[in-house]
């Protein structure tokens, strides 16, 4: 039986948020119109300016993605997201990216779960070996057209459940398994593996995994430390 390792995305292999990404080239385009921006530069500035949370940063981001997809062209939305993949694919972290490729050379099985959405995670995924991706999926009408519904989001709510349902749909074994997360989100599919790896993590990750013992990883420049 194939061992598993199951990583996040965000943050965790790629050095930003795909989403965040995905927005502003939607917008760049005039997919998504100029004031979209203004819904989450706040939250932005607070937390370049270190006195707003990154969560805050992300949420605003996430609720302008729902906002404005609602009437968007799944062509164009593909498009786009095909155009972001193409520019950032390689911004990566140097941990986790060499982690993928050993894991990969040894026969592991890859799983890659992200609140991302799914249209983009593939490309990005697939770029370095995925086997499986599960992110996001929004529904799109008769037309091509999202209609701003999200399609089984408690699926992807819960990340040991999607975790649960890969090794037994694929013959898999939790024995010898790695995960790799860097927010309290990653808690659940970190506490099935064998061994947790908590990289760049946030400080309810870090608390988290203080308490279990965990390893943590950080990357920071041209350095790896690990705690």
């Amino acid at each position: 039986m194939k061992k598993i390792a199951v990583f996040d995305i965000d943050g965790t292999i790629f050095r930003s948020s795909l989403t965040i990404e995905l927005v502003q080239a939607l917008i760049a385009k005039g997919i998504f119109p100029p004031e979209a921006r203004e819904e989450f530069e706040y939250d932005h500035k607070r937390w370049l300016e270190r006195e707003g949370e990154y969560d805050a940063y992300i949420m605003a981001v996430v609720h302008t993605f729902l906002r404005y997809l609602k009437g968007v062209y799944y062509g164009d939305f593909k498009d786009t997201a095909e155009e972001v993949i193409a520019v950032q694919q390689n911004h990566v972290y140097r941990y986790t990216r060499d982690l993928v490729k050993a894991l990969k050379a040894d026969g592991y099985y890859l799983l890659a779960i992200s609140h991302s959405p799914k249209a983009i995670l593939e490309g990005f995924g697939k770029r370095y070996g995925f086997d499986k991706i599960y992110g996001k999926v929004y529904e799109t009408g008769e037309t091509g057209c999202f209609t701003g519904n999200v399609l089984e989001e408690h699926l992807i709510a819960n990340k040991a459940n999607i975790l649960k349902r890969a090794v037994e749909k694929e013959g898999l074994t939790l024995e010898g398994s790695i995960g790799v997360g860097d927010t309290e989100s990653d808690i659940p599919f970190l506490e099935l593996v064998e061994k947790a790896i908590c990289f760049n993590p946030n400080s309810k990750l870090y608390r988290y995994a203080k308490l279990n013992h965990w390893n943590v990883v950080v990357e920071r420049k041209d350095v790896i430390y690990e705690l």
